[in-house]
């Protein structure tokens, strides 16, 4: 590969390319920060030689000769802005087309109305030093392969983002399809967002969104940049399982403050050109997509940013993760080819991604992972790290190991599978937690401490744990009592506060388990919408078998915590009446998950089981230890089967449960503590891959006193978990092992069969 004897081959002045234009031609000179102010000079010292031509253009915010009124002005104007340069030539008599359009008709208007002969651009060239794709990374040279890898491990552009990501609530929709990190220790970042398209029902449908940018490689080449975006993308949504011909793309542009500095002004240009030239290379289009020139502050400049974000339809059962599955099973690896400009060749690219495609469809692909930042290097230790699976490098070569190869891809075989067509076996998994390549050896452990410690101060993932032991007491006692009046499908009743958003999942699960329900919204703007809400809450639960209190944010969560918007609304003394009669005359249950649990115990009826006025020194749910709010899954055990609620479980039985809260800390006295554990109302606890409660994160993701997730009434008929246990389906969360469903909702209904 030679890019730069390419460029040379191509390049000439400005005088020598307008020898172009002819008497007679249309001239397209570009709109906004792509017009080519220089080819225009070039073009107007031409003015005498030239008849009749038209200058296409929008926006122009710079002086140039093509605008002045007080000489003979040959060129007359095209445009479908009035901007600065425009206003002059209006103002000055010239010759001017004006066509008011709107900018999605731009290309319309283009294509209808401007149909140019010659188009100029003015765009910046790939930057003179050694080209990003081919030199090894700054962090690998002079470096032994093992003080590489770790250092690669440290890139902030590679590290761990975990506790970053987990303020965000990945999994709210009871839909997604893989968890931000998966595999057994919830490590492998996952590289596309796979989420099951909104239904009342239950689907397979689902979209796959993804995104690609590198800003070194942009800030070498705006125009390879946006390349190998578009290429990075789509190489995401073919890794995920999807159809690369099929995805669509969306941009989202952002450069620095233009100003008079020439090079500046291409480097936007040549991004969009970049980006072009993969669309058409790929056949696959931009509908959408957003720019934000304003990238500067004070002499501080964005690098040039042309992120591509590309969607796919896909089937969620073909939906793979990134995570390995095991040992023993062969890597294989898929290389782009590029030509002499380091461009991949594009009909060669869909061979090799329809390739791949089709080996997931055959189910022979258990984990894939795109190429890039990194390297192949960095490639395998993301897919290692989720389940501590060993990797043995024999076919990457010590100079490749950390080349951005982007729009590559490892994937791992499933035994006895083929070695699909264009790529080659690279290596096995293996049962050591171990990375082997190029005669160097790394421990996973050691491999994690690196990529996990460059963000942990800015974005921890761990807090010191407040207790030493959080012991494990079986009650197996089950609470047998039955109501008087069997229902075949009872009715639920989930009332939806402002900032409730988990109403839709609940009721969902309950449908699933054969119950009919009745979501209400609560409306608090008024004092009629008030009253009329506590009526209609009244008489709901009064209709209800089941009353549960979904989780969410109710009120923004203030003031004072979580949960007292609905606590408070339900001190209502006919709200009251109605619960109390709910579980003392009619048998009922209640349920509440998250903010719902929140409530609960505000309320008092959990622990206690009535609504009561609470002391300074009750139980309660307060903030993380850690100072922020988690989004993940963890583990539970069950601790308890008293409540009618787990009665589908054993004692023992540990569940993969999603959380998301910012105050789920159960803080309780000792003595009662002790208490509960004798009553058996400690229902659930955060646990380790064992099943022993945990103290620490991230097993305890809250730093729980006992590690509690979940307590019930004394009878056990009134039950509050932090865990989502709703968020469960055939395709949800599928990078994360484990069983999730805790079978609450379907033991709720039945309890009353």
């Amino acid at each position: 590969m030679n890019w730069k004897k390419d460029y040379e081959a191509k390049r000439t002045s400005a005088a020598e390319a307008v020898k172009l234009v002819r008497s007679g031609d249309r001239v397209y000179a570009g709109t906004a920060s792509s017009v080519a102010y220089g080819l225009l000079a070039a073009l107007w010292d031409r003015r005498h030689e030239l008849e009749n031509v038209e200058i296409q253009s929008s926006q122009a915010f710079e002086p140039s000769p093509i605008f002045d009124e007080t000489v003979d002005n040959p060129f007359h104007y095209l445009t479908y802005f009035i901007g600065v340069g425009e206003r002059k030539v209006y103002r000055g008599g010239l010759p001017v087309n004006f066509t008011s359009v709107h900018l999605s008709q731009v290309n319309i208007w283009s294509k209808e109305t401007a149909k140019p002969d010659v188009a100029f651009f003015e765009v910046s060239a790939p930057d003179e030093a050694a080209p990003y794709l081919t030199e090894k990374p700054d962090f690998a040279k002079n470096r032994t392969v093992r003080e590489a890898w770790l250092a690669m491990l440290g890139d902030l552009n590679i590290c761990s983002q975990k506790g970053l990501v987990e303020r965000f609530d990945g999994t709210i929709g009871a839909g997604t399809i893989l968890a931000p990190y998966g595999g057994v220790y919830r490590d492998s970042p996952n590289e596309a967002m796979a989420a099951l398209i909104p239904t009342a029902g239950e689907t397979t449908t689902a979209m796959l969104m993804s995104h690609g940018y590198d800003p070194d490689l942009s800030t070498w080449s705006p125009f390879h940049g946006a390349v190998y975006a578009v290429t990075e993308s789509l190489a995401k949504i073919c890794a995920a399982g999807g159809d690369v011909s099929r995805a669509r793309l969306t941009f989202q542009e952002y450069f620095e403050r233009l100003n008079k500095n020439k090079i500046s002004w291409g480097k936007p240009a040549a991004a969009l050109l970049g980006g072009l030239s993969a669309q058409l290379g790929f056949g696959t289009a931009s509908i959408g997509g957003k720019d934000s020139m304003s990238g500067t502050f004070e002499d501080i400049h964005v690098p040039p940013t042309l992120v591509s974000f590309a969607v796919g339809m896909v089937d969620a059962r073909d939906v793979v993760s990134t995570d390995l599955k095991g040992a023993g099973h062969r890597l294989a690896l898929l290389t782009l080819p590029t030509d002499d400009a380091l461009v991949p060749e594009y009909d060669k690219a869909l061979m090799l991604y329809e390739s791949l495609h089709q080996a997931i469809l055959r189910g022979d692909v258990l984990s894939a992972h795109t190429v890039g930042r990194g390297g192949v290097a960095a490639a395998v230790t993301m897919m290692a790290l989720g389940s501590r699976i060993g990797v043995n490098l024999t076919g990457v070569a010590e100079d490749a190991l950390f080349l951005p190869a982007y729009g590559g891809i490892v994937a791992e075989l499933k035994d006895g599978a083929p070695v699909p067509a264009g790529l080659r076996e690279i290596g096995v998994t293996t049962e050591g937690a171990t990375l082997s390549a190029c005669g160097m050896n790394l421990s996973l452990s050691e491999a994690r401490s690196a990529w996990s410690e460059p963000l942990e101060t800015v974005f921890p993932t761990d807090a010191k744990a407040k207790h030493t032991a959080a012991p494990f007491i079986p009650y197996e006692t089950r609470n047998t009592a039955r109501p008087k009046i069997q229902i075949a499908r009872p009715r639920v009743f989930i009332p939806s506060f402002p900032g409730t958003n988990c109403e839709l999942d609940s009721e969902k699960a309950f449908r699933r388990a054969g119950a009919e329900t009745d979501v209400f919204v609560f409306r608090n703007l008024t004092a009629k919408g008030i009253e009329e809400s506590v009526e209609a809450l009244t008489e709901g639960i009064n209709r209800a078998q089941i009353v549960m209190l979904p989780g969410g944010f109710s009120a923004g969560d203030e003031p004072d915590g979580s949960g007292k918007f609905i606590a408070t609304a339900l001190r209502n003394p006919r709200i009251m009446e109605a619960i109390m009669n709910l579980l003392n005359k009619r048998d009922g249950l209640m349920l509440g998950i998250c903010n719902g649990f929140q409530a609960l115990i505000k309320l008092g009826l959990v622990p206690y089981g009535e609504i009561r006025t609470l002391r300074e020194d009750d139980p309660t749910l307060t903030y993380n230890t850690i100072g922020r709010h988690a989004a993940t899954h963890v583990r539970t055990v069950v601790s308890s089967v008293k409540s009618p609620w787990m009665a589908g479980v054993n004692v023992g039985d540990v569940h993969q449960v999603a959380i998301s809260h910012g105050e789920g800390r159960f803080v309780c006295r000792e003595a009662q503590l002790k208490q509960l554990v004798a009553n058996g109302q400690i229902v659930t606890q955060y646990c380790n891959l064992d099943g022993v409660p945990a103290v620490k994160m991230p097993e305890n993701p809250n730093g729980s006193y006992w590690a509690v997730e979940g307590i019930c009434s004394p009878d056990g008929r009134v039950l509050g978990k932090m865990g989502h246990s709703e968020r469960i389906g055939a395709n949800v969360a599928k990078n994360i092992p484990g069983e999730k469903d805790q079978k609450i909702f379907e033991s709720g209904v039945a309890y009353f069969k």
